[in-house]
């Protein structure tokens, strides 16, 4: 027996929610509904993935357009300029994409990354933080093959706390930037990515 009269009945109001908590077009939303039986997080982890097959089949595009977003925090004591890119002018003038650039810099002024990507951390200061793990391991008398495994789980905390496409965004924990900007991409279908940031704070030393 066809389940297909069944299916069509997706709640518009679950529909609803699921585009204001992604941000996915009204079609995608009733299909990942409809693909996750009704159940709103599965539904979530369906368009994420989506998205982010999406955004590896155009990562290889160039970006050469978009905007440089801006932040003013803490009653002008924190402030943060980020160029995002995108592949074309009208994409970058679209209210999704000016929010996205504004949401970002606001991110960078919250939660201080050092770098954009894992990519861009050196040979140095892996090395340097991968020493410091084993030593505080073998410190407390962890077993030497763990101790690989401990040193491995922190530098992917360490990625984490300092890369901002590995940390999770400000405004919705339940999301990576790189997920953030994934969605993105799935929705105003171009290549999108942060390319460099500044972030100031009265007081402190030369930007990075």
């Amino acid at each position: 027996m066809s389940t297909q009269p069944e299916q069509a009945t997706v709640p518009a109001q679950l529909v609803k929610e699921l585009r204001e908590r992604t941000g996915a077009g009204f079609s995608d939303c009733r299909a990942a509904l409809l693909e996750a039986k009704g159940n709103i997080e599965q539904a979530i982890n369906v368009l994420r993935k989506k998205g982010q097959a999406a955004a590896q089949k155009k990562s290889q595009r160039e970006a050469t357009e978009g905007l440089v977003g801006h932040y003013i925090h803490a009653g002008g004591k924190i402030g943060v300029i980020v160029e995002v890119n995108c592949e074309s002018d009208f994409v970058a003038r679209t209210d999704d994409f000016k929010r996205l650039c504004h949401e970002i810099a606001m991110h960078i002024a919250a939660l201080d990354p050092r770098f954009v990507r894992r990519e861009e951390v050196t040979q140095e200061i892996l090395d340097r933080e991968r020493e410091i793990y084993r030593e505080q391991a073998r410190n407390s008398g962890k077993p030497e093959p763990v101790i690989e495994k401990i040193v491995a789980g922190k530098m992917e905390k360490f990625y984490e706390e300092t890369c901002l496409y590995e940390q999770h965004f400000i405004k919705d924990e339940s999301l990576t930037i790189r997920e953030l900007i994934e969605q993105m991409i799935a929705k105003l279908g171009e290549n999108i990515a942060v390319r460099r940031f500044v972030r100031l704070k009265v007081g402190e030393g030369a930007a990075r």
